[in-house]
């Protein structure tokens, strides 16, 4: 009962983050603020996600899957982050 409750609640905390992310894509004005909102946001609201499912899964193996997939998924979002604004910045330099 108390698991599942945990689910739930971060489950749904995780799904307001990527509300807020999702938001902060739509609605701030430039390249920058864009990433910047997507991929904190994102990037806690998978975490908050997994760690709801982590109630409700048998194994340490399953446990340290979802751990390796945040974790990858962490390391993904940062270094597109990066390459993204990198791209920004070389493009609003050339249009200078």
């Amino acid at each position: 009962m108390i698991f599942d409750l945990a689910t739930y609640v971060l489950t749904a905390l995780g799904l307001v983050f990527f509300t807020a992310g999702t938001v902060g894509l739509i609605r701030f004005p430039d390249t920058f603020s864009r990433l910047h909102a997507l991929t904190k946001a994102d990037n806690l609201g998978l975490g908050f996600i997994a760690l709801g499912v982590a109630f409700q899964v048998e194994s340490l193996a399953q446990i340290a899957t979802l751990a390796l997939i945040w974790a990858l998924a962490l390391l993904a979002a940062g270094t597109v982050a990066q390459l993204v604004a990198r791209a920004a910045l070389t493009t609003s330099q050339e249009d200078e």
